[in-house]
């Protein structure tokens, strides 16, 4: 290729992943479902796009790093505490009983669909193991299922990709070395051990690393998150060096490790490193997509329709049931679970590069390998994309449409504020630092959340798990502004905070944006000042007039969503809604 088309491709690229990205995002639905399907056209209708005529032999090395980026991140996401005990031996489960039965059944019934040997079948099926996190997070966002489904299928996605890399990278140095697979012999369980030690080794170096990058340099934002690209590059690149695919264990050891152990000066927000992850698992969809060619899926595309409904059908609603059995989960809960198993990225990857070396070696099928992922990747998230939502409506997991607050303060007026946002329907829960103000929210009757919450709201990649809407509300102006611009990522709804006094002096409060609740006239010293004086929240049906003397603060929908009123926005309310108001408190409310 030319210099001038090497750079159009280039271009067309990163075009392609970031137009279908955009465009995903606006239809609400995966990315996957817009960047395979891109990819694949781009790859048939022009040249210049083909990933080993842009990079050659380094292409597979390059689709290794990024896969390790993108695991690093998803385990940046993974809150140890979260995992308890009933939910880690269910993780387990259906990570053993997944691999397990997946592998065994693909292996069995493909050599029948797809006319390839038993060995290639069982590459096959190693690399039809995995899930992924890009794919099922975007999912779960959109159903929006209960937080104990969303935490395990999380969990199982982001596991499984390190698993079926080794896995892959065995039986395919199995296949290439004696051209069969001894999958019974203790010497594959011997080199699995191996190349898991290998990983730890390397995560446990990744994680000293960014110890002294992020804690004992302490560098900010942009240095620390350098750093973290370049010490996940760099001991994910080592480990694969010393043993093929260990990388990706080195990688997600580290982010579990920079997530959950405690001393960690993370970066509270991350726009560039979840920017560059974004366009990572942008860039390779297309370019892998875009290798498959018409003429490869033509002869496999009814057989893998086949084997998608096995998958579908038959392997994925008995491993999801033998692994939640006698658990607390419900019926419909054990059932969403085994209704969600897409493939993802390193499906992708791995069929790229194992079905490449394989096809090198002059081993008989091999060629197959990269289009029946191909198409199952696309009939599997297609499938769970258009299904999902309705079979989570069906069997009743979804969360409830409605408003939990996290309501943040403690004095008497926030506190009095909570028990008329409580009366008027929503789901509240509050959190405070001082122990006399938490001490004031028990005896309100108020769920209190627990001590470190704030902690986990700025970790980065972590979730309120349920939280819908933030109100700030604490006496000082500096870190309400302050929470408000780090707690944004990592919320389902809005963060809001109460206005600091005009013509304050504050270190960030006057000068930070975002939303201020109620409005420029009510802000923080007004409304205390006015309870002090004995204006109360009251709580009225929106169908009534309101007094003059009142203010509007809150609009509480028929089907208890929670709008503010804030500077602005303002809410017109409906005959059926409720109104939370600020002022003198009615004579039938003191009767």
């Amino acid at each position: 290729m030319t210099d001038d088309e090497i750079l159009l491709g280039f271009a067309l690229t990163v075009a392609l992943a970031t137009g279908s990205q955009i465009l995903a995002s606006k239809l609400r639905v995966p990315a996957l479902i817009i960047l395979l399907p891109v990819g694949f056209a781009a790859g048939a209708a022009t040249d210049v796009i083909h990933p080993e005529k842009l990079l050659g032999p380094d292409f597979s090395a390059l689709v290794s790093l990024s896969v390790a980026v993108i695991l690093y991140d998803a385990g940046l996401g993974l809150d140890l505490r979260k995992l308890a005990h009933h939910t880690r031996g269910i993780v387990g489960r259906l990570l053993l009983y997944g691999v397990l039965l997946t592998f065994l059944v693909t292996a069995a019934v493909s050599p029948a669909l797809f006319d390839m040997p038993l060995r290639v079948a069982a590459m096959l099926g190693v690399i039809l193991v995995v899930s992924g996190p890009t794919v099922v997070g975007p999912l779960l966002d959109f159903v929006r299922p209960s937080d104990k489904v969303r935490r395990i299928l999380i969990w199982e996605g982001t596991l499984t990709d390190p698993i079926g890399g080794i896995l892959g990278a065995l039986t395919f140095h199995a296949i290439a070395s004696s051209h069969q697979v001894d999958i019974g012999r203790g010497y594959q369980l011997g080199q699995f051990a191996l190349s898991l030690a290998v990983g730890l080794v390397g995560g446990a170096a990744g994680t000293a690393l960014l110890w002294l990058a992020l804690r004992v340099l302490r560098l900010g934002e942009t240095l620390g998150t350098l750093a973290q690209l370049a010490t996940v590059i760099a001991v994910s690149a080592g480990c694969d060096i010393v043993r093929d695919d260990t990388g990706l264990i080195a990688a997600i050891v580290t982010g579990l490790a920079v997530a959950n152990l405690r001393g960690f000066d993370m970066p509270a927000r991350r726009p560039f490193f979840e920017t560059l992850v974004q366009l990572v698992i942008g860039l390779l969809f297309i370019s892998i997509s875009s290798t498959v060619t018409p003429a490869s899926l033509v002869p496999v595309l009814l057989p893998a329709l086949v084997l998608i409904a096995i998958l579908v059908l038959v392997v994925r609603p008995v491993v999801a049931f033998a692994a939640s059995a006698r658990t607390d989960l419900s019926q419909g809960e054990r059932a969403f679970i085994g209704w969600m198993d897409p493939r993802g990225i390193v499906a992708a990857a791995t069929a790229s590069a194992f079905s490449a070396g394989l096809v090198d070696r002059g081993v008989s099928g091999a060629a197959r390998i990269l289009p029946v992922t191909f198409l199952v990747i696309v009939g599997t998230v297609l499938l769970y994309a258009l299904t999902a939502a309705p079979v989570a409506r069906r069997l009743r997991v979804v969360k409830k449409a409605g408003t939990r607050v996290l309501l943040v303060g403690g004095e008497p007026w926030v506190v009095d504020l909570g028990r008329a946002l409580r009366s008027a329907g929503p789901d509240l829960l509050m959190w405070a630092g001082r122990e006399g103000e938490r001490e004031r929210i028990r005896a309100a009757g108020i769920e209190l959340a627990k001590g470190d919450l704030l902690a986990t709201a700025i970790n980065p990649g972590a979730r309120l798990e349920g939280v819908t809407a933030v109100f700030l509300a604490t006496d000082d102006d500096d870190f309400n502004a302050l929470a408000a611009v780090v707690m944004q990522d990592n919320v389902e709804g809005p963060v809001y905070r109460v206005g600091p006094p005009h013509g304050s002096h504050g270190v960030v409060a006057p000068y930070t944006g975002g939303d201020i609740l109620f409005g420029p006239s009510l802000v923080r010293h007004v409304l205390a000042e006015r309870y002090e004086r004995g204006a109360r929240f009251v709580v009225r049906p929106a169908s009534s007039p309101v007094p003059p003397e009142y203010d509007t603060l809150f609009v509480v929908r028929a089907d208890h969503r929670l709008v503010p009123v804030t500077e602005r926005q303002r809410t017109v309310p409906e005959a059926t809604d409720t109104v939370v108001l600020l002022g003198p408190v009615p004579a039938e409310a003191g009767e």
